[in-house]
């Protein structure tokens, strides 16, 4: 392995961890795009990666919001178990799909979390339960995204929490994290036919260092004024959008 690639996961890995340990959402989003243009990876192998990166660093995040009561166990398991048909079913077949429709897709859904991230989040009003209806539409959305783009999906499950059902953020941010530990996992286990042809050296390095960021991060979150990081990310995930559509629509 190169030093400065070594170094290089080292950085990206603790960059993924702190996204996920303070925003509980965001992981893949930018664990894709750094295996994609840092380490050359193809899409399917990068998503693949991704998915096994960002399990571990959302595990070791869940812990601090599981002592502190931040995390619904029940919704989250609830979306996840409905999720698992547009999951497993479209990760079974994404390498039928075409690597520039995979890239521009993932960009798309990058532009829609990065609005999501600028949203101002409702405070003191009372919590709300989520309808069926809710639970399943946002499942199949969550499953989808996870099967195609290796992304946990939630940065789609927090605004939905905060904004429509008025859940704490933190609380939230533990259901998210919880959300993408399930959806990940499922996810990578049903691409196994392809663990074998990924170079997992630096994987297994963003992986490490993603889980101690994460774990640390993940406990000083709750006092921590994230309002600034998230539009900072936004504007990341909008930068990352155009710089994907570009290479992908006028260099090949």
């Amino acid at each position: 392995m190169e030093i400065g690639l070594v170094f290089t996961a080292l950085l990206s890995g603790g960059f993924i961890g702190a996204v996920l340990g303070f925003i509980g959402a965001g992981g893949a989003m930018v664990s894709v795009p750094i295996l994609l243009y840092l380490f050359n990876f193809s899409p399917i192998h990068a998503t693949t990666a991704a998915l096994a990166v960002v399990f571990l660093a959302a595990i070791a995040g869940l812990g601090p919001k599981f002592k502190s009561n931040d995390v619904l166990v029940k919704e989250a398991t609830i979306i996840w178990a409905l999720g698992l048909l547009t999951n497993i079913g479209l990760g079974l077949v994404i390498n039928k799909i075409p690597d520039q429709i995979i890239l521009i897709g993932f960009s798309v859904v990058l532009i829609g979390a990065g609005y999501s991230m600028l949203r101002a989040p409702i405070t003191n009003q009372s919590e709300k339960s989520m309808p069926a209806w809710a639970v399943v539409l946002l499942s199949l959305l969550i499953g989808a995204l996870t099967g195609l783009f290796g992304i946990g999906g939630g940065f789609l499950a927090i605004p939905v929490l905060v904004l429509f059902f008025h859940t704490p953020q933190n609380k939230a941010a533990g259901t998210s994290l919880l959300i993408i530990a399930l959806n990940c996992s499922t996810a990578f286990i049903a691409k196994h036919s392809i663990w074998q042809e990924i170079n997992w050296h630096y994987p297994i390095i963003i992986a490490i260092a993603a889980v101690i960021v994460a774990r640390i991060s993940s406990k000083i979150a709750p006092k921590t004024p994230i309002v600034h990081l998230k539009q900072g990310f936004a504007l990341l995930l909008f930068g990352l959008a155009a710089f994907t559509i570009c290479t992908e629509l006028f260099t090949k």
